[in-house]
């Protein structure tokens, strides 16, 4: 069971102008134990996000972190940002945890291996990287942070037994961060499912949302031009629209300067393991 490219590919990229802003968007397409459920959220997340990337008016590659073939991490360098989205949990050993994880789902230790070789990789050429749910939880790990392994309480951050996963939440947003800035308030409601979670901040990084309860929702790299991490779902289709477009498109915005400091469009990329759009 995976995530078939031709379910989440919007139509349009090919009518973008050719000096539009190329994305990798890094996903895993399949993970152990992915279920019905599982597969139907990542189809309807995937699609959500390509549409708003290409709303914004940037062109996304498809890179599957789980494919039998890996894009090589170092022709991440040709493109203008990276989003990382969601998936199954990171894999405890990485950051040090080694008891029984509960409700532990979609470990692939090849595709964590993977991510944090591509997110040191993106961090060390300073790319635009905007990092969504397991992508934030990859980011902290990759900066030296750890997670927790299993949130407990947990009723603010994921639906209960026999409930829909996902829920609304309310966090704030710390002053002075980019993504207080982009949403113009210190406190939004996002939309939240998950069990695992920020725990030590890495030290490259700074908190920039938190929930009622005190778990981080958010990080930023503040030695890196645009490097944000969300714990929450702002590509939930079921999310506020303006807030998501207002996040992308800074990220966007971000990938375009980057694109002018490199001097243009790199189109050597190859795309083995991924997806052109």
């Amino acid at each position: 069971m995976r995530v078939e490219p031709a379910r989440v590919l919007p139509a349009g990229f090919a009518d973008l102008p050719t000096d539009a802003a190329r994305i990798a968007v890094v996903v895993s397409l399949t993970f152990p134990g992915m279920t019905d459920q599982t597969l139907e959220l990542m189809e309807r997340f995937t699609r959500t996000a390509l549409e708003t990337l290409l709303a914004a008016g940037a062109r996304a590659v498809l890179v599957d972190s789980a494919a039998a073939e890996l894009l090589p991490a170092a022709e991440l360098d040709a493109f203008d940002g990276v989003l990382f989205l969601g998936g199954g949990d990171v894999d405890g050993a990485l950051y040090g945890h080694h008891d029984p994880v509960p409700h532990s789902y979609g470990v692939d230790r090849r595709a964590d291996e993977y991510c944090l070789e591509l997110i040191r990789g993106v961090l060390e050429r300073d790319q635009p990287l905007l990092a969504i749910c397991r992508g934030s939880q990859m980011l902290n790990v990759a900066c030296g942070g750890t997670l927790i392994a299993d949130l407990d309480p947990w009723h603010l951050h994921r639906g209960g037994p026999d409930e829909p996963m996902f829920l609304d939440e309310t966090i704030r947003l710390l002053p002075g961060s980019k993504v207080a800035a982009i949403m113009g308030s210190e406190r939004i409601t996002v939309r939240s499912g998950h069990h695992q979670a920020v725990a030590t901040v890495g030290p490259e990084l700074i908190t920039t949302a938190v929930a009622d309860d005190g778990v981080v929702e958010g990080t930023e790299h503040p030695g890196k031009t645009w490097v944000v991490g969300v714990q929450w779902h702002p590509e939930d289709s079921d999310g506020n629209e303006a807030d998501r477009m207002a996040l992308f498109a800074e990220f966007v915005r971000s990938s375009r300067k980057e694109q002018g400091r490199k001097g243009g469009i790199n189109d050597t990329v190859r795309l083995t393991g991924s997806v052109h759009a």
